[in-house]
């Protein structure tokens, strides 16, 4: 038999005999993770696939970005799998994700007790033991369409007529037969790291950890902020009839978007300003805390707060953090030599707290503003002095976190993070992650903006990432208020600008397979015109067109 030679990063070269499966390939070299998936020529395939060409391959595992996903997949039909076998007629809903677990609501007609909740575990624990294999099948989009309405599944086979593609990917475990957007691992005994909690009221945390755990599972935060915002995302999807995105895609075929998205506007601004007459209302309240990552939307939250204080009776002084940046060359470096901007220390933490205290005591300053050309600090012209109905509005990555200004007191402190997190699933069993939502916005805004390729900004994407992990996740919990910046709408909007820079990845680009994701995903939404979207709409904050462009 003719033999084939495989490649990997480090430039190594393997040979094996033509026709070996990747996942029996795999089994030849000792890694440190389990083996999750591979890449091969920049495309992620599949374990069960056979080498039959000489390639350049890289093993991935759940420390990776793309090992991270297809590890996630697994969670979920693992956990579908083992529900089915304790409650055969209870239908899991896995809605959106947290910053390092997925959440999964139970539609079961009893009482969900502790005893089942064990037997659930249980259930998990022997699926990941027992070894099953996860087979791929590829089936012709009719049969997909058909095998979707004879269970009665509408929103999955509307799904696959929009898509129009020739063939559908479904993954069979044992008796179920599933899809979740990702390729899946070989077999279920890989998925052997996670939590489940039971979080009441029918609603499961699965637990486990993302590609900044080194492997470990972290310990579980009750990110409830973050589940009420999607809830209350969710109930006014469900009153407007637009759960998932065929039904707003139904509101592009029938003419109504318009009306849809000057909803979603009205929705944004209501929240916006109920959480403005709340702080209002409270006199002890003299800072408000805005935090967020990047393409969040918080500069343009902050703006609307302010907006809203003034109709309110306040003075609203809005003071931008990243205008405090230390000077380039005293920014701290990582690990790599390379600066780290998004660490606390990368804020002059004493210029900052010597031009509060000032403003404390009754002084008026001059802010400065950061020149990102230069790399300096600049004195503004702008002044600014406390009146008795003062309110500062402190916009930055950091913050709600205390050690940013220290001499505050936190009875006067109102802290809200916000960040787009979309209610709108693709189905059941596939939610938008904010993270593919704030990508999207960053591949559109960069390009626009700076003129970046998207390998630069998916490339930069991954130590935004790791600074989130590190400087903002560990605080979420800790906000008052989490504020929602998606908008239902948006992605239909996005993928006018984001598709035709995604298509110009090359297929010899390390970010080819990454773009081409975002292709698939982005292909299930109708465009949607920006000329539907109001000027001064947040969206506009990545589009341009207005809110300063």
């Amino acid at each position: 038999m003719s033999e084939i030679q495989l490649t990997l990063p480090n430039g190594e070269k393997r040979s094996f005999p033509k026709y070996t499966t990747y996942y029996d390939i795999s089994k030849n070299f000792e890694m440190e993770h389990d083996v999750i998936g591979i890449m091969v020529n920049n495309r992620i395939t599949s374990l069960n696939d056979r080498a039959d060409h000489n390639a350049n391959i890289k093993f991935l595992d759940l420390t990776g970005y793309n090992g991270n996903r297809i590890y996630v997949a697994g969670l979920k039909m693992v956990f579908e799998y083992a529900l089915k076998k304790v409650l055969p007629q209870a239908v899991v809903k896995f809605s959106y994700n947290l910053p390092k677990g997925i959440i999964a609501d139970v539609e079961y007609d009893k009482e969900i007790t502790n005893e089942l909740v064990g037997l659930i575990r249980k259930s998990m624990a022997k699926a990941v033991s027992d070894n099953i294999i996860i087979e791929k099948l590829i089936v012709k989009n009719n049969d997909g369409i058909a095998y979707y309405e004879e269970i009665g599944n509408k929103v999955k086979s509307e799904n696959i007529q929009n898509i129009t593609d020739a063939t559908v990917v479904l993954y069979r475990l044992d008796d179920l037969i599933n899809y979740y957007y990702s390729e899946m691992p070989h077999s279920t005994g890989v998925i052997n790291k996670y939590e489940v909690r039971y979080l009441g009221r029918k609603r499961f945390a699965l637990n486990y950890p993302t590609e900044n755990d080194n492997g470990k599972t972290p310990e579980f935060v009750n990110y409830e902020g973050i589940i009420d915002a999607y809830s209350q995302g969710k109930k006014w999807l469900s009153t407007m009839n637009v759960p998932y995105i065929n039904d707003v895609n139904r509101e592009v075929t029938n003419g109504k978007i318009s009306n849809f998205v000057k909803s979603s506007e009205l929705n944004f601004n209501l929240g916006i300003n109920d959480t403005a007459k709340y702080i209002s209302k409270n006199p002890k309240i003299k800072y408000v805390m805005i935090a967020g990552p990047s393409t969040s939307g918080k500069t343009t939250v902050t703006k609307r707060l302010a907006n809203y204080f003034e109709i309110y009776g306040l003075d609203p002084i809005v003071i931008s953090l990243d205008d405090y940046f230390k000077e380039r060359v005293d920014t701290p470096k990582d690990e790599k030599g390379e600066y780290d901007f998004e660490c606390l220390q990368a804020i002059d933490l004493e210029y900052l707290a010597s031009d509060m205290t000032k403003l404390l005591n009754n002084e008026e300053i001059n802010l400065p503003q950061f020149n990102f050309v230069t790399g300096c600090k600049e004195i503004s012209s702008k002044k600014i002095k406390l009146k008795e109905n003062s309110i500062l509005l402190f916009e930055g990555l950091h913050a709600i976190n205390d050690d940013l200004l220290p001499m505050i007191s936190k009875n006067e402190k109102y802290k809200i993070y916000v960040s787009p997190y979309i209610p709108l699933c693709l189905d059941e069993h596939n939610y938008i992650t904010c993270e593919d939502l704030r990508l999207v916005r960053r591949i559109v805004r960069d390009f626009r903006t700076r003129g970046f390729p998207v390998e630069k900004t998916i490339k930069s994407n991954k130590k935004v990432r790791e600074g989130e992990f590190k400087y903002i996740n560990p605080y979420i919990h800790q906000a008052d208020k989490i504020i929602n910046t998606s908008l239902p709408y948006e992605v239909g909007v996005l993928k006018v600008f984001a598709e035709p820079l995604l298509f110009a990845v090359p297929s010899d680009s390390e970010f080819f397979n990454e773009s081409r994701r975002l292709l698939s995903f982005l292909k299930q939404f109708f465009t949607i015109s920006s000329e539907f979207v109001p000027r001064d709409s947040i969206l506009r904050e990545f589009i341009g067109g207005d809110i300063d462009d």
